[in-house]
Parts: structure tokens; C-alpha cells; sequence
């Protein structure tokens, strides 16, 4: 007869009681962490080691074969974890699964997952740009479009859960993840992880996305990695908690994930407050908690709230963790954290109850492998989609009339970063992201700069010299494992100070008519790059001797477009308005060649905005545009605000603001806002404008942030044509946290701002919000939305 929970027919509560039932204790523990694997074809699969076992106090096991009988919850990044062949990759996670399902007691399938922040990591999956490029296109259906693109690839690989996106938000732009984020404002990271979560899950959730990292990571002290949060939790709802309620309320997110820091002394991976009564309770969040990596060992090797492996084990799983990652290192001492009482059996049953029910949901049991068929990787329409993010969210915030190039001028490309593919990536990008010593083998499929203005311009109207080295010799690996110092030598600066390519750049400079000058950073794990997890700096100043070569260059005399790549902002020292033109790019992918190619000679229009303001320097940190009045200090610090805010970058053309227009002078507590402005094409191209709505809250119970975006809509217009743009904000999206930890709506006057930026308000009127003051209900108005007439 054949067992209840083998029949997809019966509801999935009812097949996972049964299977439940049916479990060992040992088989229950397998549920609850992952292995990470080599996978081999012939199923001589190997587990993976590096310095992590030795971070995380791992000691011999007990040979997989055995383990592997009781099952696993995961496999962590089977395509993923070295250099293979997707077809290759699948088979051995196929070989893998069969033996789960046809050699194991009970035949309960594993769940594998993958990194996809910035496309599938795998080799050969299209390199997609950095989630700061998906911000700065202010275009959340583009988004929505690159994650459907993405969840793609994942399934044809036979991934069931993707380790994206991120919704930190961007506080401090010296942390090295800033590249992760999608920007400084919590509702636009909001807005944007929607549409994210939306394209990667599809409409049936048959791939979990999962929020990461919750919650308040990238406010950390000094900027630095896994370093102490210290927030409370007012700030901490109205800022980090709002992107990861949007997404579990509106988009039913699978999946969330901890960070590895403290919050006022509390670990987030033994957090039940975070991850229970919020997230769970409050929320309603209905998928799986898993851990970071390494994440649970933290709590006793380095946060100290734990004894051993068995205790931080038992800390983390009654805090509301359901899967450790990547592999068992505290997971394998359950059995001795229930004898020892710190974890019972039925808190266990809770937690594996929630695995088993997506491994039925995601109809696992019936389809536990994927078809090495029909992978497709690169699709046209994959590459179009990079291509697209890429173009669109190239910024430009300077530019004398040089731009776009006009004929085919003479041109030097200049630079570090012109002809390195590896410049061009995040780093969760499959190169970047294995610090393997051959990385330029996999970057075939990236454009770059020089390659790709050489193909628009003409070989022959195109020098090239480097310039400098950022890092003259990439290498594998850091001497310490992220967060761990204890007896270790401290890593050195691995950026390079060597000016001897400078004269020949020089000479290739004088030949030119116009000088395209690439700069930037380079991704890399934990110091192995300029920017990147584990890579965080004290300085805004470009990296190594980039500045020297940029001076050079500007005392030619000719005039110099500088095209900034890299996962934060840089300053120029000044050079900034001596330069002809200044392009950011960020991380733009393996297209983003052919974006800056397009952008530079007028294909395409620069249609970027900022997402992180671009401090004046580093004395400036933390510095973002919602801060409150008395953060510049009293007298004002000198040092402190931002060249280029928030929301800024320029068009070809120019656009005249007219008839603000407040449509709802009073407005009651349960209403909407709505208000209307014009805009009309004043230039001579087409062209378009990202219109933004910010707000502020005049008089409040609490201190209250000077603006606060609110909307945004982008309009393309004709030269001579207008548009009206009503916008429609519900109050509720007006709220704060008050100390009771209530979201509520205060009564009275509230500014509203249109304008091109953050800093460049057009038009300002006054609406009157009338009533009591309100708690908001559980699934509260979270998006505005907008009206264009054209004509």
C-alpha cells in the first residue's frame, strides 16, 4: 500500500503528518541542514572543504555515505560550487537526488538552492548587473523582467531556491555589500525587491526567493562586516524592517535569511523576537528561515551567547531558524541539544513540518529532478534583458556638452578597468564570486568597454593603454575567514601604487581627440577586491594610484570622459568639475560594454538615477538623503552632505516643471493623496525624466526624516511634448513607529516636494491630513501609483 505522503492527491498538510509520523529523530535532524557538495555524475560526490571548516570548528564526521542515508533539508549550490557544465551539473544532482529518493528509508527529495543576486552562479548563466544598476533604472517592471529572466535559468538547472534578493538597505557606502543593495531609500529597496521577488517566483512560487539580510545589516559599525548594529526599534521598522514586510506581504516571499551581526547586543541568527513574533506572527510569513553561512556558528565562536555547537544549534532553532547553511556544523549536534534539554522534539517536529511542507508544495516528491535537456542559458532574450538593465541605469552626472560623441572622433580609451571583463561584475557573479585563479577563463561572454567602442567607433580611431593596475595579480582566498582575527595576520592592502604605466597612457592620450577614462574598483571576497563582501574601506578616494592617472590625463588638456564601474561611489578630488564628462556605471554585466559603448556615442539616452548619494567624502558617513535635520551637526559640518543626491543623474535634454497642482487639500485619515504636476520636453532630443514625490512630515510626535520618497514615475517625451502626472499616495504610507512599536498616521500637515532629485525640488504645496491618530491594520497601503496624459 502505498504511504499517505507518497500521494500528491492528498492535501499536503495531511502528507506531511503522515511523513512526519513515519520520521526517526535522526531523520528529522537531516531535514533541518545541508550539505555542501563536489557532485560527481558516477555519485561520487565529495564534500567541499576550505578554511570555512576551520571557522566554523569543524571536526572529522562520520563518512557521508552513512549520513546522506538519513537524508538532507538542502544541497547547497550544486552547480554553484565549482567550475562545471550546467548539463554536467545537472546529471550529478540528478545522480545525487535519486539516491535520496530510491536508497534512503523514507525517499524524501532535497531542496537545492543557488546564489542569483545578479544572475544564476553557474558557469555559463548570463551575468546579470549589480542590484545597484537594477535601482538606478527606477523601473520596477525591468526588474521584474531580469528576475523572470534569472528564475529561469535557476529552474532549467534544477534550482529550487535562490539566495536573492537583497534588502539592505544602503546606509554607509564605505560597507563593501553596498553593491548588493538596491539604494538608501527603504521604500524604493521595497519597491524594487517586489518586482524581484514577483519575476523569480512566478506566479506559482515554484522558486523561492529569499529576503536577505535580515534585518539592519548595512548600518553596521564602521561600515564593516559583520560588525555590531546599533539601531532601535523605531528606526529599525521604519527603515531595514520596511523593504522585508513589503516583500512577505505583497509578494509571499519564500524564504527569508538572518545576518550575521548583533543588534543592541542581540545575534540575529538567535533572534526570536525578529524572527518569529515579526516575521511569522506579525507578518504572517508562511515559508523557510534559513541561515547564513556559518551564520549559527557565530553565536559561539565569535558572539559568544553560546557555549558550543549543540547550544547555538538549540538558540537558533527555538529562535525560528528552519535550515542551517551551507552544511551541518552545528545542526549534526542536535540529538545532544535535545538530552541536554535545550530543544525539544516538538519544537523539531514544528520546524521540519514547515521544510517538508515546501518540499510538497514545490512538488518535489513528483518532479525531484531537472531535465539536462532543456537548459537554456544565454537565450537571446536573457541577454537583451542585461542589456537592457545595463543601458538603463547608466548615470550620468557630468557632462559639458561633449556628450554624446559626435562623428567618429579619435578616442583613448584610458584606464584599469577598459578591458578587464571581471570589472564589469558584482561579486556574486559566478567569476568573481569562487575567487578561482583562472576567473578570466569564464568571462567570455563579457564585453568590454574598449572592446565594445572599438566595434561602434572603428578599430583604428580607438588607442588603448592601461593606465595602472587596481590589483596587479587576483589570487584565491584571504588569509582570514570573514569576521575571524583571533591569532591570524591581518590582511594587507592588496591595491597597487605602481605609476609606471602612467607616461605610456599618456602618449596614447596625445594621439586622441577625446579621452575615455575607465576607473573604478574591483569585486573580490573578503579583501580579495576593492569592494565586495568582506571588503570594506576607510576611503572614498579611487583605488591605488587612479587619482594620479586621472590628473595626468585631465592636465593633457583634452577633454576627459570619465566612466566610473565598481559597487560604490567615488570622489574625484575635485577633478570632478575638470573633467568633460563623468559616467557611472556601477557593475553593469557581461553587456555592459556595449551599454557604455551606446550611451557614449548617443544610441541610447542615460536614463540612471542615484541611489546612493555620492558623498562629499568619506567624513561625511553615514550620509544618505533621508536624514533628519540635525544630522549635518550644529554649526552645519562643512564636510558633510552630497554632490550628487539621491535621485540625480542628467538627460541629452532638458525638461520645464509647471502646474503642482494639489488635487486633495485635506485628505482623511483612511485616504489618498493626489497631486498632479506638468512637464514639458524644452530640449531639442527625446528624452525622459524619472519624476520623484517626496514628503515630509512637519510636526510629528517623533523625529522625522527632512524628505522621504514617497513616488516616482518615469515619463518620455518628445522635444516639445508634455505630459501630466497625477500621482495617488495613500496616507498610510505617511506612517512612522511609535514606541509602542505600532505603525501609526498622525493627523496634521504634511510638505510635498516634486522634483528631479532629492536635491532639486521643483515645486513644494501643503496637504492637510485630518482625523485621530491611527494604528495601522496588519496589511496596510504600501504602493502609490500614478497617471500619465500625455498631450
Amino acid at each position: 500500500m502505498t504511504a499517505l505522503y507518497k500521494d500528491a492527491q492528498r492535501p499536503v498538510a495531511e502528507r506531511v503528518a503522515d511523513l512526519l509520523a513515519r520520521m526517526t529523530p535522526e531523520e528529522k535532524f537531516a531535514q533541518m541542514h545541508a550539505y555542501w557538495l563536489v557532485l560527481s555524475e558516477t555519485g561520487d560526490h565529495r564534500e567541499r572543504s576550505d578554511m570555512s571548516d576551520e571557522f566554523a570548528g569543524v571536526a572529522e564526521q562520520t563518512a557521508l555515505t552513512e549520513r546522506l542515508k538519513l537524508g538532507v533539508g538542502q544541497i547547497t549550490r550544486p552547480l554553484g560550487t565549482h567550475i562545471v557544465e550546467a548539463k554536467t551539473g545537472v546529471r550529478a544532482a540528478n545522480r545525487l537526488q535519486k539516491m535520496l529518493m530510491e536508497e534512503t528509508r523514507l525517499g524524501i527529495p532535497a531542496l537545492f538552492h543557488e546564489e542569483c543576486l545578479v544572475g544564476l552562479l553557474c558557469k555559463d548563466a548570463t551575468l546579470f548587473p549589480s542590484p545597484l544598476n537594477y535601482g538606478s533604472t527606477w523601473d520596477p517592471d525591468l526588474i521584474r523582467q531580469a528576475a523572470r529572466c534569472i528564475g529561469a535559468e535557476a529552474r532549467a538547472t534544477g534550482c529550487h531556491q535562490g539566495l536573492a534578493p537583497v534588502l539592505d538597505v544602503s546606509r554607509d557606502v564605505r560597507w563593501g555589500r553596498t553593491e548588493e543593495t538596491f539604494g538608501e531609500d527603504a521604500w524604493l529597496v521595497g519597491v524594487m525587491a517586489c518586482a524581484y521577488v514577483e519575476g523569480l517566483q512566478g506566479e506559482k512560487r515554484d522558486l523561492l526567493a529569499t529576503l536577505k539580510h535580515y534585518v539592519g545589516h548595512s548600518f553596521s559599525e564602521g561600515a564593516r562586516n559583520h560588525a555590531p548594529v546599533h539601531l532601535g526599534f523605531c528606526e529599525l521598522n521604519d527603515t531595514f524592517l520596511l523593504p522585508f514586510e513589503m516583500a512577505v506581504k505583497l509578494t509571499n516571499a519564500g524564504s527569508v535569511m538572518p545576518a550575521y551581526h548583533d543588534i543592541d547586543n542581540q545575534p540575529g541568527h538567535s533572534d526570536a523576537f525578529l524572527m518569529t513574533e515579526i516575521l511569522r506572527e506579525r507578518w504572517g510569513f508562511d515559508g523557510i528561515i534559513v541561515a547564513d553561512y556559518g551564520g549559527i556558528s557565530l553565536l559561539h565562536q565569535h558572539h559568544g551567547v553560546s557555549h558550543d555547537a549543540a547550544e547555538s544549534a538549540a538558540l537558533a532553532f527555538n529562535a525560528g531558524l528552519d535550515v542551517e547553511l551551507p552544511k551541518d556544523d552545528c545542526a549534526r549536534h542536535l540529538a545532544e541539544a535535545v538530552a541536554r534539554g535545550l530543544i525539544s522534539m516538538q519544537k523539531i517536529d514544528e520546524i521540519v513540518a514547515r521544510t517538508l511542507t515546501e518540499k510538497f508544495r514545490l512538488g518535489l516528491f513528483e518532479k525531484p529532478y531537472a531535465d539536462e535537456q532543456t537548459i537554456e542559458l544565454q537565450s537571446a532574450t536573457t541577454r537583451q534583458t542585461a542589456r537592457e538593465v545595463a543601458t538603463r541605469s547608466l548615470t550620468l552626472l557630468e557632462n559639458n556638452g561633449v556628450l554624446p560623441l559626435q562623428g567618429k572622433p579619435r578616442v583613448a580609451v584610458i584606464g584599469p578597468t577598459a578591458d578587464d571583463p571581471l570589472a564589469l561584475l558584482s561579486g556574486y557573479s559566478f567569476p568573481v564570486h569562487l575567487i578561482i585563479s583562472d576567473m578570466l577563463e569564464q568571462t567570455s561572454q563579457v564585453t568590454t568597454p574598449l572592446a565594445a567602442l572599438r566595434q561602434t567607433l572603428g578599430e583604428p580611431l580607438v588607442g588603448y593603454a592601461k593606465g595602472c593596475h587596481i590589483i596587479e595579480k587576483r589570487t584565491a582566498g584571504a588569509p582570514v575567514f570573514p569576521g575571524d582575527t583571533s591569532g591570524k595576520p591581518l590582511q594587507q592592502s592588496p591595491v597597487s601604487l605602481d605609476t609606471s604605466l602612467i607616461p605610456e597612457a599618456l602618449r596614447v592620450a596625445e594621439e586622441s581627440e577625446v579621452i575615455v577614462a575607465c576607473v573604478g574598483d574591483l569585486a573580490g571576497l573578503f579583501q580579495s577586491g576593492t569592494v565586495g563582501e568582506g571588503s570594506d574601506t576607510d576611503s572614498l578616494n579611487l583605488p591605488g594610484v587612479q587619482q594620479q592617472l586621472l590628473e595626468a590625463l585631465v592636465a593633457t588638456g583634452k577633454p576627459v570622459v570619465v566612466v566610473m564601474t565598481g559597487g560604490r561611489p567615488y570622489n574625484l578630488q575635485g577633478l570632478e568639475d575638470k573633467v568633460a564628462a563623468l559616467l557611472m556605471a556601477w557593475a553593469p554585466g557581461q553587456e555592459g560594454g556595449w551599454a557604455i559603448a551606446d550611451v557614449l556615442t548617443g544610441r541610447a539616452e542615460p536614463q540612471g538615477r542615484l541611489v546612493v548619494s555620492v558623498p562629499k567624502s568619506a567624513g561625511a558617513m553615514p550620509y544618505y538623503y533621508n536624514h533628519k535635520l540635525k544630522s549635518g551637526g550644529t554649526p552645519f559640518a562643512f564636510h558633510f552632505g552630497s554632490r550628487y543626491p539621491f535621485g540625480y543623474g542628467k538627460s541629452w535634454t532638458e525638461f520645464d516643471w509647471h502646474s503642482l497642482t494639489l488635487l486633495t487639500p485635506e485628505v482623511a485619515m483612511d485616504g489618498d493623496i493626489a497631486v498632479s504636476v506638468t512637464l514639458t520636453n524644452v530640449g531639442e532630443r527625446s528624452g525622459s525624466e524619472v519624476v520623484q514625490l517626496y514628503v515630509h512630515d512637519k510636526v510629528a510626535s517623533m523625529v522625522r526624516p527632512i524628505k522621504e520618497l514617497k513616488a516616482f514615475q518615469r515619463v518620455a517625451l518628445e522635444p516639445g511634448a508634455s505630459a501630466t502626472l497625477t500621482f495617488h499616495v495613500p496616507v498610510d504610507m505617511l506612517n512612522f513607529t511609535d514606541r509602542n512599536g505600532n505603525r501609526i498616521v498622525e493627523p496634521g500637515e504634511f510638505e510635498l516636494m516634486v522634483g528631479a532629485s532629492s536635491g532639486d525640488i521643483h515645486d513644494t504645496v501643503s496637504v492637510t491630513v485630518c482625523g485621530t491618530p491611527r494604528i495601522l491594520p496588519q496589511y496596510w497601503q504600501m504602493m502609490s501609483r500614478c497617471e500619465v496624459k500625455k498631450g
